[in-house]
């Protein structure tokens, strides 16, 4: 008997908000699947957005990701398929935002989503087997992002091309390496998403060309532009690419997508 393989983990961090790191998580996860990958989306913000925007209302998180935490469900009871072919999400509740506080004493605390995910890779009653988990962190750097982090393969970083981009990142990499030397030797930056670029803002190249110039080829090539339809899915509680396939958004993405799998690529054959 063949054992599927492990999925690979990527959390989707930036301690500032407002970035398009849920859009990101729920489009991304959404492009990877429509070239063929399974996909489950881990919604750790207590504000449920990427939940709501694929589509699960409130009233249907009947487990959440507040459940995985506390140790009161697997994954498998937790994960709800969604409207998009191949994709399922761990939707979040409110009640997340007591977790850090319950669990905060307690000797595992730093480990609870790593042990979850390594506990659904060899459960008998899963249905799925994901090749991409998308862990969508809260926007700041508390005990649900580290979470995130130590249980994650690597980080996906979005950052919002406008004049204070670089200012929050040099934390965020500060904190990736602590959490690299102190919980998970194996973590890396996968990448640095540029969005909502504008391309009649002068100001917008220029924070293309600052991050590039810093960052390097940490930096994706793809650029996730300014796009009006991106913005109006999650209002109908739908990813852009099921909203708009055409939109310059949805084939961002899909771009995007692709360059992951190659870097994927890349990063096993070394």
């Amino acid at each position: 008997m063949n054992l599927p393989k492990s999925p690979r983990v990527l959390a989707l961090a930036n301690q500032k908000g407002g970035v398009g790191k849920t859009t990101t998580a729920i489009n991304l996860g959404t492009a990877l699947a429509a070239i063929g990958e399974e996909v489950l989306i881990v919604d750790l913000d207590p504000q449920g957005n990427a939940s709501t925007g694929l589509g699960i209302d409130r009233g249907s998180r009947m487990r959440s990701t507040y459940d995985l935490m506390i140790g009161e469900a697997s994954l498998a009871e937790t994960a709800i398929e969604t409207a998009v072919p191949r994709v399922a999400v761990a939707p979040s509740t409110l009640d997340l935002l007591g977790v850090e506080l319950e669990i905060a004493n307690q000797p595992d605390r730093t480990f609870r989503l790593r042990k979850v995910l390594a506990e659904s890779a060899v459960d008998p009653n899963r249905t799925r087997n994901y090749s991409y988990v998308l862990v969508d962190c809260p926007p700041s750097l508390n005990l649900l992002t580290i979470n995130a982090m130590a249980a994650a393969h690597s980080i996906l970083v979005p950052l919002q091309c406008e004049f204070f981009a670089l200012e929050g990142l040099s934390q965020l990499l500060r904190t990736v390496d602590q959490v690299k030397q102190s919980l998970n030797p194996g973590l890396s930056i996968h990448g640095i998403v540029l969005t909502m670029f504008d391309s009649r803002n002068s100001l917008s190249g220029q924070v293309v060309a600052d991050v590039r110039a810093h960052m390097g080829e940490a930096v994706y090539e793809t650029i996730i532009p300014r796009n009006v339809r991106v913005s109006e899915a999650p209002s109908y509680g739908k990813p852009v690419l099921l909203y708009d396939f055409k939109s310059t958004g949805s084939q961002a993405y899909l771009r995007l997508a692709a360059e992951i799998i190659q870097r994927e690529r890349r990063l096993r054959a070394a």
